[in-house]
């Protein structure tokens, strides 16, 4: 028999029956205090209407050698998302996620915002690797979550979960196993159009924990509208995986997207139900590739209407 379930992060409470997040990502580090402030505003009256049970602030690299082909819009370095959070996000009074690309930071830099994090319910973490085996680091991922156990293991934090890289490498529900025992309590899903991709990989970890009589942890599915072939492309480059039928439907639409709109809608639907069948504790993260207004509105939406499908009427 599986082990009691363990107790889920307070952000996370809901996550038997599916729980809402939206993913922000923080304004250039070139922007001033006051338009940080007018950005801020303005993300938060647009999510002011939805019932989210926390808010995902991603920590952005430049990831210089992912892909071969150049980086189809350009770098440009962003704000620290714990920084924008404590400076400019003061209004919002539920949970955050703080992503943390380790590699950017020495470990001096990890061990302290660990041991300087809210030791409250208002702050979790995902720690995130490297990019490529090639890409040149300051910290390793495993020691991040070593430095994390050190910490105290504060904030809570989670892990990646990729279903590209479990389709070319097969083994993506060990990594989740493992992450787990080195202390995640959740995992975020890299931007989910490949739906068999995504079933696969949650299916081969369900069952793993039950073979090993262990409970699973929530694993929080990304969608995200695509509303252009630039975006399209940067979602490719991203290494997020598009089935063919799909990029031929995006690609020559006429209005690509209301067309992904649409996509997003329907797998919404499925890996709910798939995840409510499995008897995985679960949620849905919305959030907007590019900082388009059009593609942003579009992610709101979807929110909402997301969160229609979990009940939250």
């Amino acid at each position: 028999m599986p082990s009691p379930t363990p107790q889920f992060p307070a952000a996370l409470r809901r996550a038997h029956e599916g729980v809402l997040l939206y993913g922000v990502t923080p304004p250039r580090l070139t922007t001033t205090p006051e338009r940080a402030d007018e950005i801020a505003a303005t993300t938060l009256a647009r999510l002011a209407p939805l019932d989210l049970d926390a808010l995902i602030l991603y920590d952005v690299d430049a990831e210089a050698d992912r892909a071969e082909t150049a980086r189809p819009f350009p770098f440009a370095p962003m704000m620290d998302p714990a920084d924008f959070r404590d400076r400019h996000l003061t209004a919002w009074q539920r949970p955050v996620v703080v992503y943390r690309a380790v590699g950017k930071y020495d470990p001096d830099e990890l061990r302290t915002w660990f041991a300087t994090s809210p030791d409250d319910a208002s702050t979790l973490a995902v720690l995130v690797g490297a990019s490529s085996a090639s890409q040149d680091v300051r910290t390793r991922l495993s020691d991040a979550y070593r430095l994390h156990v050190e910490a105290g293991s504060r904030p809570p934090v989670g892990g990646v979960v990729i279903a590209e890289r479990h389709e070319s490498r097969g083994d993506e529900h060990l990594r989740l196993l493992r992450k787990q025992e080195a202390g995640c309590s959740f995992f975020v899903s890299q931007i989910c159009y490949d739906l068999d991709h995504t079933r696969n990989v949650l299916s081969d970890y369900v069952y793993a924990c039950r073979d090993r009589s262990l409970a699973p942890r929530p694993v929080i599915l990304t969608l995200a509208p695509c509303g252009s072939v630039k975006t399209l492309d940067f979602m490719t480059w991203l290494g997020i995986a598009i089935p063919r039928w799909l990029r031929n439907d995006l690609t020559r639409a006429d209005d690509p997207l209301q067309e992904s709109y649409e996509q997003c809608l329907a797998g919404a639907r499925l890996l709910i139900a798939f995840c409510r069948r499995l008897g995985l504790p679960f949620g849905i993260n919305i959030d907007s590739v590019t900082n388009r207004k059009i593609e942003i509105e579009a992610s709101v939406e979807l929110a909402r209407e997301v969160q229609n499908l979990l009940g939250r009427r």
